[in-house]
């Protein structure tokens, strides 16, 4: 059994931690936030102090892949999101009128989630945490430890040092701090190369609004969760205990549409939407809460083939972090956690080993869906550029460009897009499929992209003005 010290007490970090004290290791989770967890899912929502975590109360969404992967290592968390309240969401409901083919298949089960708000979704996650391992809060961590190197010339972790200067000895330092992670700069601080990192600022602004309706219906889904207009987008996702948010996002470069900061102008847009304006019948139980400033980015911690150091490992947003509208992060995160976890059992007791395996890991499962999330970025701002400059976009056409198209009129490949949209199959994976990538191309040759129900760019800016 190995001492293994965990840093960081969000989904990814508490996840991780438990899938090591599963596999017998004495893992301790520290987190610099000193607010225990609340006593019930409305304490989460409306008093947890997450200063740690700047998005705390900012959209989120469990993909069916985070469910999967619930069910498969840790039951007891999705019994516990159920219990929370969150809600149970099938994609298949969003299957659209132009699809006549309404029959089920083998494997549907695969597109139903459990998803609710963060600080829910986080407080059921930490009660379960609980039960299996200690969560040391209000306990910041300063820099690393280090003892004998396992291979010449590379540093190895021993542990980590708090700010109070008490030294926490290791035999495996997890980061899982997320995207503000200062693991580089310890790194650098112990001699260690720093990490190979890639970053670039996502481009969008995001306007969120929280609803909640008093008996506990929430409204029907009247068009996908994430649908794309000219210039701005609109995310709706469901919650928990009869709550859901719904947020506008669009281009940082767009200053006009920054006026929907304000309540009445928000509602305005929305209300302007055919497809969404029933999700301003419920009770607001938020103000307009504003996100800017999102950052893509990447660190890969083997350089010219040698771990920048052993005895440490990152995982979830500490490792990449991404544009949060695709609703990725926890899903992206859980994938690492468990391949990581996988690597762990494995080569524990050889620290190189186990620092290149952990990399040639990510490398398959996880940075995929990183490059994937970035791609889909500079997809939409290039969209939208082009509409504030009132001109056409570019038009689709590799496959996987023209899916969003095709998948609206084949209910085969509007399942592939799910297993792509929910994190369950990675795109050159289900494009591989004997004669599905032709099939999108035919389907999509025989239709034109749909053109959301909704205010023109024109219509947008007077009613802002």
């Amino acid at each position: 059994m190995s001492k293994i010290v965990v840093l960081g007490s969000g989904v990814v970090g508490l996840a991780m931690a438990m899938l090591l004290a599963r596999q017998g290791h004495e893992a301790t989770v520290f987190e610099r936030d000193d607010a225990p967890a609340p006593g019930s899912p409305e304490e989460a929502w409306s008093g947890w102090d997450r200063g740690g975590v700047a998005q705390f109360r900012q959209p989120h969404f469990l993909h069916c892949s985070a469910r999967q992967i619930f069910d498969q290592h840790l039951p007891e968390v999705k019994e516990a999101l159920l219990r929370a309240g969150c809600v149970t969401f099938d994609y298949l409901t969003l299957l659209p009128p132009s699809i006549t083919d309404r029959a089920p298949r083998p494997g549907d089960e695969r597109f139903v989630t459990v998803t609710g708000r963060r600080p829910v979704v986080e407080y059921a996650v930490a009660r379960v945490a609980e039960e299996f391992l200690p969560i040391e809060r209000g306990v910041a961590i300063t820099g690393l430890l280090t003892g004998p190197s396992a291979a010449p010339g590379i540093p190895h972790v021993s542990g980590v040092r708090t700010t109070d200067g008490v030294e926490i000895r290791a035999d495996l330092v997890v980061d899982a701090m997320g995207r503000r992670s200062k693991l580089p700069d310890w790194l650098g601080a112990i001699g260690a190369r720093r990490p190979l990192e890639e970053a670039e600022e996502s481009g969008f602004v995001y306007y969120t609004r929280y609803f909640r309706d008093a008996s506990g219906t929430i409204p029907p889904c009247r068009a996908g969760l994430l649908t794309h207009f000219h210039s701005f987008s609109l995310l709706t996702l469901l919650c928990d205990s009869g709550t859901w948010s719904v947020t506008v996002f669009f281009f940082t470069g767009d200053p006009a549409l920054k006026a929907l900061r304000d309540p009445a102008r928000w509602t305005k847009l929305i209300a302007a939407c055919p497809a969404h304006a029933q999700w301003l019948e419920g009770e607001p139980i938020s103000d307009v809460l504003a996100m800017g400033g999102i950052v893509d980015r990447y660190r890969r911690f083997v350089v010219d083939g040698a771990p920048v150091a052993t005895g440490v490992v990152s995982v979830g947003d500490a490792w990449a972090c991404t544009n949060p509208v695709q609703g990725r992060g926890i899903g992206i995160g859980l994938i690492h956690a468990v391949g990581t976890a996988e690597v762990v059992r494995e080569h524990v007791d050889d620290p190189v080993a186990l620092a290149l395996a952990q990399d040639t890991m990510t490398k398959a499962r996880a940075t995929p869906w990183y490059r994937d999330t970035v791609a889909f970025d500079r997809r939409r701002t290039t969209q939208i550029a082009a509409a504030i400059a009132g001109r056409e976009a570019p038009s689709p056409t590799g496959p996987l460009d023209l899916l969003p198209v095709a998948m609206l009129y084949d209910a085969d490949l509007f399942r592939a897009f799910l297993e792509i949209n929910s994190l369950l199959a990675l795109p050159e994976d289900v494009l591989a499929r004997p004669g599905l990538a032709d099939r999108i191309v035919e389907v999509a040759g025989t239709h034109q992209p749909p053109v959301p129900r909704g205010p023109s760019r024109e219509e947008v800016l007077r009613m802002l003005a």
